[in-house]
């Protein structure tokens, strides 16, 4: 149970972040396109891209993550951390389904913010998660910013 949930988490990670990467890319290979095929193009390829495939990656692997903390019953503080940076993850994937929207909507029109700059916040965050996750470093120093109830068995209640 626990090795078919690490293979769904990791399989879902590593599709989401690379679509994650893939999707900055596409937006400013894209931006300002002015010929209508070119912007079908765009709206396709981005559009299904964050649709039917970044998303369902996303669930997966946060879906196959949760149920492995459950599972296996981890508490450790490294793991606290990891999640903080996966919702920064999650914010970026957001924040680029907005720019995917956005730009669709206007017909081309949309002034696009550099979609380059999810690359930069996304690199470290990936980084730190598998940094995390491999090291399992022990950081107990942190215990103490954290509330008791995190760290502690309830007795099987939540």
């Amino acid at each position: 149970m626990i090795a078919a949930l690490k293979f769904l988490h990791i399989a879902g990670l590593l599709c989401w972040c690379a679509a994650l990467v893939a999707l900055p890319l596409l937006l400013h290979h894209y931006r300002g396109v002015r010929a209508q095929s070119r912007f079908t193009e765009f709206r396709l390829i981005t559009h299904s891209g964050y649709i039917l495939f970044a998303t369902p990656a996303a669930v997966i692997a946060i879906s196959a993550g949760t149920a492995l903390i459950f599972a296996a019953d981890v508490r450790a503080e490294w793991l606290w951390v990891k999640l903080v940076f996966v919702c920064g993850m999650a914010l970026v994937h957001a924040w680029l389904g907005h720019l995917i929207l956005r730009s669709g909507e206007s017909g081309g029109r949309y002034v696009m913010p550099q979609p380059l700059i999810a690359l930069v916040l996304l690199f470290p965050q990936i980084s730190v998660v598998l940094w995390l996750v491999l090291a399992k470093p022990d950081l107990a120093w942190m215990a103490d910013l954290l509330p008791p109830v995190l760290l502690e068995p309830q007795g099987g209640s939540l």
